[in-house]
């Protein structure tokens, strides 16, 4: 089990909701050897990979969408897997349906969105996939409410996330 200092966490959680889950996922990568291969996969549990889930879909978001989120390899992890459910589950509602919308254009075109692209042609996906801009609003307008609740989720089934220990 992940392990996490109980000050560690309380440190964290008075910064706000993003510093706190942070703090498991940091705790996540680093028990992955700071990444995520099909060997490790089996370190995390259901709720740690959601979790860990969550902040690469965040992080990618952030930089540039879901055309950067599947070039960068997180395609399958997010589409492939039961990510939307189990964030649903979580109560982030609004995020499992904007995530089943993009997986619908994801789904068809996953050979041209995950191949190996040169600077230019991944600039061209942006154009491309210009349906992806919409979903992409609708996160930003979301993230924050959407991000709160898997904080209070995380709270409120803090031993299915971590062990936090003195």
């Amino acid at each position: 089990m992940i392990q996490i200092k109980d000050s560690t966490l309380a440190a964290e959680a008075g910064k706000g909701m993003d510093e706190f889950l942070q703090v498991f996922t940091d705790a996540y990568l680093e028990a992955l050897g700071g990444k995520l291969t099909a060997e490790n996969m089996n370190v995390l549990n259901s709720s740690q990979h959601t979790l860990l889930a969550y902040r690469f879909f965040s992080d990618e978001m952030r930089d540039g969408g879901f055309v950067q989120l599947i070039q960068n390899g997180y395609g399958g992890y997010i589409f492939a897997n039961p990510f939307a459910k189990a964030i649903k589950q979580f109560g982030a509602v609004e995020l499992a349906k904007l995530i089943y919308k993009a997986k619908e254009i994801y789904d068809p075109n996953k050979a041209t969105l995950e191949r190996e692209t040169t600077d230019e042609e991944f600039n061209a996906l942006y154009v491309d996939f210009e349906v992806f801009d919409d979903l992409e609003e609708i996160y930003f307008d979301i993230e924050e409410k959407q991000t709160a609740i898997i904080a209070a989720y995380v709270d409120e089934h803090i031993t299915d996330f971590a062990e936090i220990i003195q």
